[in-house]
């Protein structure tokens, strides 16, 4: 006996951890995606050293993950007999990724799972519809759906993945001619509010003119949790 075939589900939710569904039953695919495109990018702050020849890639930031797929919306009845209203298909999926939740003031949090492995937790960036075949009055048969979804994390879970202020590496660093303890941390954690901290840490009075100091140590700093 063969395993029944597994289809993809796109399910809403009102609250950002992905709790609380929205009211109907998800929308499962009338047929599968031929081939989904999951993109992950690291973008770079690129920088000119002084003596250099070529640029120097610092890490700015790891923006979300993209998804995207086609689905295709099917009327004729061949591939399920009891959904050939593709105007009333489309209209259920845009309830539940689309259109605009009164309740939570936005648009709908989406999960898109196919099978137990692949699961991603989004929001709908954009939603085109191309129509391909229609009935003689002109209503559709079946159309092609373009998602794309932008990954999201609610902000507590981001803290925690990023862990931005705690810098964990001492670093011993030397002073140039004009630089400012703000802006060295900014060059060293891309934050410049820890400059209290090592100024405390090196004995210093002063974060702005730092004529005569040549190297100064920047500390780990430990965040409470």
């Amino acid at each position: 006996m063969s395993a029944s075939l597994e289809l993809m589900q796109i399910t809403g939710y009102t609250d950002e951890n992905f709790s609380d569904e929205f009211s109907g039953q998800p929308y499962t695919c009338m047929i599968n995606p031929e081939n989904i495109k999951w993109q992950k990018n690291i973008e770079y702050n690129h920088q000119q050293a002084p003596n250099t020849s070529s640029a120097s890639q610092k890490y700015k930031s790891t923006p979300s993950d993209k998804l995207n797929f086609e689905i295709v919306i099917d009327g004729t009845g061949i591939i399920d007999p009891k959904r050939t209203d593709v105007s009333k298909e489309i209209t259920t999926l845009e309830d539940i990724i689309f259109n605009y939740n009164g309740k939570i003031h936005r648009p709908n949090f989406v999960k898109i799972q196919w099978g137990k492995d692949f699961i991603f937790k989004g929001v709908l960036t954009s939603f085109d519809t191309s129509y391909t075949l229609f009935r003689p009055d002109g209503s559709p048969l079946r159309a092609k759906v373009s998602l794309s979804f932008s990954q999201y994390i609610d902000p507590k879970t981001v803290t925690k993945i990023d862990n931005p202020q705690s810098p964990d590496v001492t670093h011993l660093v030397t002073v140039e001619n004009g630089m400012t303890l703000p802006q060295l941390c900014d060059n060293i954690w891309d934050d410049e509010k820890y400059y209290i901290q090592v100024a405390k840490y090196n004995g210093l009075n002063k974060f702005r003119n730092l004529e005569g100091v040549q190297k100064l140590v920047f500390p780990p700093i430990i965040q409470p949790t």
